[in-house]
């Protein structure tokens, strides 16, 4: 994993996560942590009836991503134990300002502080962009019924979230990665260019590649 211990690997829904962080786990030797998306009883509820599940639903997911994060990260030694995460802990903040009202957002914001403060950051943030249109095509492919009739605009919603949340983002290396050429699964040139993009040393702060 070349200099960095912790890698998180985000974007839009359906833009690849889980599926390349587990390339990548497996080509760096990296604990591979992936979130746990179908161990929340309400995200069903919420696609069918977004206004009356929306708390409860980000709710559960901050307190599971805050509870897996802790026991991988709480005592690991960072020049030991190698990680990729297939999200990072500020998805919660940014899936809550796009499906939650204004006050209940600025509630969730609170709770989601205290706990941003006891999890350590990601060395890099990597985040996927392989353009809407194939998001969407990625979206149907794999199937999740519940996934299947997103509103309209909502993509253009959560990504705009990443772009705004990660602006002027501090600590980390974010890197914005425009994958629409990139096919990672069928070839295996793309995944390691993608590999390099990632793993090349940088000082922290945000970055369009």
């Amino acid at each position: 994993m070349g200099p960095y211990a912790y890698i998180a690997i985000e974007g839009n829904i359906g833009a690849g996560k889980t599926t390349f962080s587990k390339k990548l786990a497996e080509r760096t030797g990296g604990e591979l942590i992936l979130e746990r998306f179908e161990e929340n009883p309400f995200l069903e509820r919420f696609y069918k009836d977004p206004k009356s599940h929306a708390f409860s639903v980000e709710l559960a997911f901050v307190a599971d991503r805050f509870k897996q994060l802790r026991e991988a990260l709480g005592s690991r030694n960072l020049f030991r134990q190698r990680v990729v995460a297939d999200y990072s802990f500020a998805k919660s903040l940014i899936f809550a300002k796009a499906n939650l009202p204004r006050s209940e957002y600025v509630l969730f914001r609170t709770m989601f502080r205290l706990m941003e403060a006891q999890i350590p950051k990601p060395e890099v943030v990597a985040i996927l962009n392989p353009g809407l249109d194939r998001v969407k095509t990625q979206i149907v492919e794999r199937g999740r019924s519940y996934e299947q009739d997103l509103p309209e605009g909502y993509l253009e919603k959560v990504y705009s979230g990443y772009e705004a949340h990660y602006q002027y983002h501090r600590g980390s290396r974010v890197l914005f990665i425009d994958t629409s050429k990139y096919d990672f699964v069928k070839r295996e040139e793309d995944f390691e260019k993608l590999l390099s993009c990632i793993l090349t040393p940088r000082k922290p702060g945000v970055y369009k590649l």
